[in-house]
Protein backbone atom coordinates (compact mmCIF):
# COMPACT_ATOMS: atom_id res chain seq x y z
CA UNK A 1 0.00 0.00 0.00
CA UNK A 2 1.57 3.12 -0.69
CA UNK A 3 2.43 5.55 2.22
CA UNK A 4 0.15 8.35 0.82
CA UNK A 5 -2.66 6.35 1.05
CA UNK A 6 -2.03 4.96 3.68
CA UNK A 7 -1.75 8.75 5.06
CA UNK A 8 -4.82 9.54 3.40
CA UNK A 9 -7.42 7.13 5.49
CA UNK A 10 -5.19 7.96 9.45
CA UNK A 11 -5.89 11.58 8.67
CA UNK A 12 -9.33 11.66 7.23
CA UNK A 13 -11.09 8.60 6.69
CA UNK A 14 -11.83 5.96 4.16
CA UNK A 15 -13.89 8.45 2.14
CA UNK A 16 -10.85 10.41 0.95
CA UNK A 17 -9.66 7.43 -0.64
CA UNK A 18 -10.85 7.46 -4.53
CA UNK A 19 -12.69 4.35 -4.92
CA UNK A 20 -10.57 3.38 -8.40
CA UNK A 21 -7.95 2.32 -5.72
CA UNK A 22 -9.83 -0.45 -4.41
CA UNK A 23 -8.02 -3.96 -4.99
CA UNK A 24 -9.84 -7.05 -5.12
CA UNK A 25 -13.90 -8.15 -3.70
CA UNK A 26 -15.13 -8.41 -0.68
CA UNK A 27 -18.86 -9.24 0.16
CA UNK A 28 -21.26 -7.00 2.20
CA UNK A 29 -21.67 -9.97 5.13
CA UNK A 30 -18.35 -8.93 5.76
CA UNK A 31 -18.61 -5.14 6.40
CA UNK A 32 -19.88 -5.26 9.92
CA UNK A 33 -17.00 -6.69 11.52
CA UNK A 34 -14.43 -4.63 9.11
CA UNK A 35 -16.56 -1.53 10.69
CA UNK A 36 -15.46 -1.96 13.93
CA UNK A 37 -11.32 -2.43 12.65
CA UNK A 38 -12.39 0.79 11.24
CA UNK A 39 -13.22 2.80 14.38
CA UNK A 40 -10.56 0.93 16.31
CA UNK A 41 -7.95 2.41 13.95
CA UNK A 42 -9.08 5.89 13.82
CA UNK A 43 -8.72 5.92 17.79
CA UNK A 44 -5.73 3.70 18.07
CA UNK A 45 -3.48 4.51 14.87
CA UNK A 46 -0.60 1.78 15.60
CA UNK A 47 -2.87 -1.10 14.93
CA UNK A 48 -2.99 -4.08 12.88
CA UNK A 49 -2.58 -1.18 9.95
CA UNK A 50 0.95 -0.97 11.28
CA UNK A 51 1.78 -4.24 11.96
CA UNK A 52 1.62 -7.91 10.27
CA UNK A 53 2.29 -8.82 6.83
CA UNK A 54 2.30 -5.86 3.96
CA UNK A 55 -0.40 -8.42 2.22
CA UNK A 56 -2.20 -8.77 5.35
CA UNK A 57 -2.36 -4.84 5.75
CA UNK A 58 -3.86 -4.11 2.26
CA UNK A 59 -6.20 -6.94 2.15
CA UNK A 60 -7.17 -5.37 5.27
CA UNK A 61 -7.64 -1.42 3.84
CA UNK A 62 -9.05 -2.30 0.85
CA UNK A 63 -11.96 -4.04 3.03
CA UNK A 64 -12.62 -1.32 5.26
CA UNK A 65 -12.44 1.30 2.32
CA UNK A 66 -15.25 -0.60 0.61
CA UNK A 67 -17.12 -1.17 3.48
CA UNK A 68 -17.25 2.80 4.17
CA UNK A 69 -18.47 3.82 0.88
CA UNK A 70 -22.20 2.22 1.04
CA UNK A 71 -22.93 3.11 4.56
CA UNK A 72 -25.70 6.04 5.51
CA UNK A 73 -24.62 9.13 6.91
CA UNK A 74 -25.65 7.94 10.66
CA UNK A 75 -27.87 10.23 12.45
CA UNK A 76 -25.67 12.27 15.71
CA UNK A 77 -26.95 14.75 17.94
CA UNK A 78 -26.92 18.29 17.35
CA UNK A 79 -24.54 20.03 20.07
CA UNK A 80 -25.03 24.02 21.48
CA UNK A 81 -21.92 25.36 21.67
CA UNK A 82 -23.60 28.54 23.39
CA UNK A 83 -26.39 28.59 26.06
CA UNK A 84 -27.40 31.73 25.29
CA UNK A 85 -26.64 33.07 28.64
CA UNK A 86 -22.96 33.01 29.65
CA UNK A 87 -19.60 32.25 28.08
CA UNK A 88 -19.64 29.06 30.25
CA UNK A 89 -17.38 27.11 27.64
CA UNK A 90 -15.58 29.84 26.01
CA UNK A 91 -12.23 31.35 27.08
CA UNK A 92 -11.27 34.86 25.49
CA UNK A 93 -10.55 38.46 26.78
CA UNK A 94 -13.21 39.65 28.97
CA UNK A 95 -12.98 43.02 28.46
CA UNK A 96 -13.64 42.48 24.59
CA UNK A 97 -16.16 39.60 24.94
CA UNK A 98 -19.88 39.81 26.76
CA UNK A 99 -23.18 38.05 26.32
CA UNK A 100 -26.02 40.59 25.09
CA UNK A 101 -29.69 39.31 24.44
CA UNK A 102 -28.67 36.23 23.80
CA UNK A 103 -25.74 36.46 21.68
CA UNK A 104 -21.85 36.71 22.03
CA UNK A 105 -20.62 40.06 21.24
CA UNK A 106 -17.07 41.06 20.51
CA UNK A 107 -16.52 44.41 20.89
CA UNK A 108 -13.73 47.25 20.10
CA UNK A 109 -13.70 51.38 20.41
CA UNK A 110 -11.23 53.53 18.53
CA UNK A 111 -10.40 54.79 21.72
CA UNK A 112 -8.86 51.30 22.84
CA UNK A 113 -7.97 49.35 19.86
CA UNK A 114 -6.86 45.94 19.79
CA UNK A 115 -3.11 45.73 18.85
CA UNK A 116 -4.03 42.04 17.33
CA UNK A 117 -6.69 39.54 16.35
CA UNK A 118 -7.84 37.76 19.00
CA UNK A 119 -10.37 35.00 19.41
CA UNK A 120 -13.10 33.40 22.17
CA UNK A 121 -11.96 29.63 22.00
CA UNK A 122 -14.85 27.02 22.51
CA UNK A 123 -13.46 24.41 24.72
CA UNK A 124 -16.03 21.55 23.29
CA UNK A 125 -14.18 18.52 22.02
CA UNK A 126 -15.21 19.53 18.01
CA UNK A 127 -14.95 16.71 16.17
CA UNK A 128 -13.01 15.87 12.67
CA UNK A 129 -15.66 16.08 10.51
CA UNK A 130 -19.02 18.10 11.23
CA UNK A 131 -21.15 20.58 10.04
CA UNK A 132 -21.85 23.96 11.75
CA UNK A 133 -24.38 26.17 11.79
CA UNK A 134 -24.14 30.10 13.72
CA UNK A 135 -26.34 33.29 13.53
CA UNK A 136 -23.92 36.59 13.04
CA UNK A 137 -24.25 40.17 12.78
CA UNK A 138 -21.68 42.62 11.84
CA UNK A 139 -21.65 45.98 12.62
CA UNK A 140 -18.18 47.44 10.86
CA UNK A 141 -15.08 45.88 10.82
CA UNK A 142 -14.48 41.81 10.00
CA UNK A 143 -14.66 38.83 11.74
CA UNK A 144 -14.82 35.42 11.26
CA UNK A 145 -15.23 31.33 12.63
CA UNK A 146 -12.18 29.59 13.00
CA UNK A 147 -12.17 25.83 12.89
CA UNK A 148 -9.68 22.75 12.57
CA UNK A 149 -7.53 25.87 14.09
CA UNK A 150 -4.90 25.42 16.49
CA UNK A 151 -3.91 27.93 19.28
CA UNK A 152 -0.60 29.70 18.66
CA UNK A 153 -0.77 32.28 21.59
CA UNK A 154 -2.91 30.91 24.85
CA UNK A 155 -2.37 33.87 26.86
CA UNK A 156 -3.82 36.59 24.06
CA UNK A 157 -6.41 34.01 22.40
CA UNK A 158 -5.11 33.63 19.00
CA UNK A 159 -5.82 31.19 16.83
CA UNK A 160 -4.12 29.76 13.34
CA UNK A 161 -6.24 28.16 10.64
CA UNK A 162 -9.54 27.67 8.17
CA UNK A 163 -11.94 30.62 8.78
CA UNK A 164 -15.38 30.94 7.75
CA UNK A 165 -14.56 34.57 6.87
CA UNK A 166 -17.31 37.61 7.62
CA UNK A 167 -17.08 41.46 6.80
CA UNK A 168 -19.40 44.19 7.40
CA UNK A 169 -18.18 45.61 3.33
CA UNK A 170 -19.41 41.91 2.00
CA UNK A 171 -15.85 41.86 0.37
CA UNK A 172 -14.45 39.21 1.94
CA UNK A 173 -17.94 37.16 3.25
CA UNK A 174 -18.07 33.81 2.39
CA UNK A 175 -14.06 32.82 1.88
CA UNK A 176 -11.83 30.74 2.59
CA UNK A 177 -9.41 32.17 4.36
CA UNK A 178 -6.28 30.67 6.61
CA UNK A 179 -5.63 32.78 9.05
CA UNK A 180 -1.86 33.11 9.65
CA UNK A 181 -0.88 30.35 7.00
CA UNK A 182 -1.78 30.42 3.03
CA UNK A 183 -4.06 33.24 3.19
CA UNK A 184 -6.88 33.54 0.87
CA UNK A 185 -7.77 29.93 -0.28
CA UNK A 186 -11.08 30.41 -1.77
CA UNK A 187 -12.74 33.63 -2.93
CA UNK A 188 -16.49 34.10 -3.36
CA UNK A 189 -17.62 31.70 -5.94
CA UNK A 190 -14.66 29.93 -6.18
CA UNK A 191 -14.01 25.89 -6.16
CA UNK A 192 -10.57 25.59 -5.19
CA UNK A 193 -8.46 22.13 -5.76
CA UNK A 194 -5.18 22.30 -3.54
CA UNK A 195 -2.47 19.88 -4.80
CA UNK A 196 0.11 17.53 -2.50
CA UNK A 197 2.34 19.94 -3.83
CA UNK A 198 0.24 23.26 -2.97
CA UNK A 199 -0.58 24.07 -6.68
CA UNK A 200 -4.14 25.58 -6.81
CA UNK A 201 -6.69 24.55 -9.51
CA UNK A 202 -9.45 26.95 -9.71
CA UNK A 203 -13.07 26.48 -11.08
CA UNK A 204 -15.28 29.36 -10.86
CA UNK A 205 -18.97 28.37 -9.90
CA UNK A 206 -20.73 31.69 -9.14
CA UNK A 207 -20.13 35.31 -9.50
CA UNK A 208 -19.03 37.01 -6.47
CA UNK A 209 -21.48 40.12 -6.55
CA UNK A 210 -24.11 37.96 -7.31
CA UNK A 211 -23.83 35.39 -4.20
CA UNK A 212 -22.95 38.27 -1.88
CA UNK A 213 -26.93 39.77 -2.78
CA UNK A 214 -27.66 36.83 -0.24
CA UNK A 215 -25.71 38.37 2.83
CA UNK A 216 -27.76 41.09 4.34
CA UNK A 217 -25.35 43.70 6.21
CA UNK A 218 -25.89 44.73 9.25
CA UNK A 219 -28.69 42.44 10.03
CA UNK A 220 -28.83 38.83 11.27
CA UNK A 221 -27.17 36.35 8.73
CA UNK A 222 -26.77 32.27 8.80
CA UNK A 223 -23.19 31.27 8.61
CA UNK A 224 -22.99 26.67 7.98
CA UNK A 225 -19.50 25.53 7.72
CA UNK A 226 -19.38 22.13 6.43
CA UNK A 227 -15.92 20.24 6.86
CA UNK A 228 -15.82 16.41 5.61
CA UNK A 229 -12.66 14.84 5.12
CA UNK A 230 -10.60 17.28 2.75
CA UNK A 231 -13.41 19.45 1.65
CA UNK A 232 -14.40 22.59 2.95
CA UNK A 233 -17.59 24.41 2.16
CA UNK A 234 -18.96 27.64 3.21
CA UNK A 235 -22.84 28.41 2.98
CA UNK A 236 -24.42 31.74 3.84
CA UNK A 237 -28.10 32.05 3.72
CA UNK A 238 -27.99 28.53 2.06
CA UNK A 239 -26.31 30.04 -0.69
CA UNK A 240 -22.65 27.76 -1.55
CA UNK A 241 -20.32 30.76 -1.64
CA UNK A 242 -17.05 28.85 -1.34
CA UNK A 243 -15.32 25.42 -1.22
CA UNK A 244 -11.77 24.19 -0.61
CA UNK A 245 -10.39 20.75 -1.47
CA UNK A 246 -7.11 20.65 0.60
CA UNK A 247 -5.36 17.81 -0.65
CA UNK A 248 -1.69 19.78 0.75
CA UNK A 249 -0.49 17.13 3.44
CA UNK A 250 1.86 19.61 4.59
CA UNK A 251 -0.25 22.08 5.25
CA UNK A 252 -3.77 20.74 5.93
CA UNK A 253 -5.64 20.35 8.76
CA UNK A 254 -8.20 17.50 9.75
CA UNK A 255 -9.43 18.75 13.04
CA UNK A 256 -9.09 21.31 15.85
CA UNK A 257 -10.18 23.98 17.99
CA UNK A 258 -13.04 26.47 16.96
CA UNK A 259 -13.56 29.87 17.65
CA UNK A 260 -14.70 33.22 16.81
CA UNK A 261 -12.50 36.78 15.62
CA UNK A 262 -12.48 40.26 16.74
CA UNK A 263 -10.26 42.08 14.26
CA UNK A 264 -7.52 44.57 14.84
CA UNK A 265 -8.03 47.66 13.35
CA UNK A 266 -11.24 50.18 13.29
CA UNK A 267 -14.02 50.42 15.68
CA UNK A 268 -16.49 46.75 14.94
CA UNK A 269 -18.85 45.06 16.98
CA UNK A 270 -19.78 41.28 15.73
CA UNK A 271 -22.61 39.07 17.43
CA UNK A 272 -22.84 35.52 17.02
CA UNK A 273 -25.87 33.20 18.40
CA UNK A 274 -27.64 29.79 17.60
CA UNK A 275 -23.98 28.10 17.29
CA UNK A 276 -24.39 24.39 16.71
CA UNK A 277 -22.99 21.69 15.38
CA UNK A 278 -23.09 18.02 14.82
CA UNK A 279 -20.74 15.31 13.87
CA UNK A 280 -20.50 14.03 10.11
CA UNK A 281 -20.18 10.38 11.02
CA UNK A 282 -20.55 7.22 8.17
Amino acid sequence: MAEASHERLRRFGSDSIPRSKLEGKISLQDCEGIQSVHRRYFRRPFSVFTSGSFVMRKLLFSMVVFCAGPMVLADSPVVSLFDGETLQGWRGRSDLWTVQEGAIVGTTTDENPIEGNTFPISEQDIPANFELTAKFQILGGNSGIQYRSKVVDEKKFVCAGYQADIDFSLQFAGINYEEKGRGILAMRGERVTIGDDGSQQKERFGDTDEIGKVIKPGEWNEFRVVANGYTLQHYINGTLTSEVIDNEPAKSSADGVLSLQLHQGPAMVVKFKDLQIHEIVK
